[in-house]
């Protein structure tokens, strides 16, 4: 529950109750506050027995969904595009870029042959869709 709490945020926090509540009520104030955070764990783990106990087996098809969200929250963006556009494979953000990827002939690369294009009328501009 508190575990992103540092060891800062806790001085800080105890500073502030001194300032608010005064040297006198903080020590009970802090006694109240953790017994009041002890009777929410009791009746929530206890509550979670007895659905427990009432549901039986179906209690781990209800916890099913909730493992996936859990998982979901942990996920990254970079991660979930490497696990569902690149299967996981991450060489594509972590590797080298000129490292060749597929073995290259003795006699160089090749070129690619550019695609050919039929000659244009003469006084008509040709149109490019994509340019615009």
């Amino acid at each position: 529950m508190f575990a992103n709490v540092g060891w800062g945020e806790m001085l800080i926090l105890v500073i502030a109750g001194l300032v608010i509540l005064g040297p006198e009520r903080l020590p009970g104030a802090i006694r109240w506050a953790a017994g009041t955070l002890r009777q929410a764990r009791e009746y929530l783990s206890g509550a979670t027995s007895q659905l427990r106990q009432d549901l039986g087996p179906e209690f781990d098809d209800l916890r099913e969904p909730l493992s996936e969200l859990q998982k979901l929250r942990g996920m990254t963006p970079r991660a979930a595009l490497t696990k569902h556009l690149l299967d996981g494979d991450d060489s594509f953000l972590t590797g080298n870029f000129d490292a060749p990827t597929k073995p290259v002939s003795p006699d160089g690369p090749k070129p690619v042959p550019a695609p050919e294009t039929p000659p244009a009328e003469p006084g008509v501009t040709k149109f490019d869709s994509d340019a615009t």
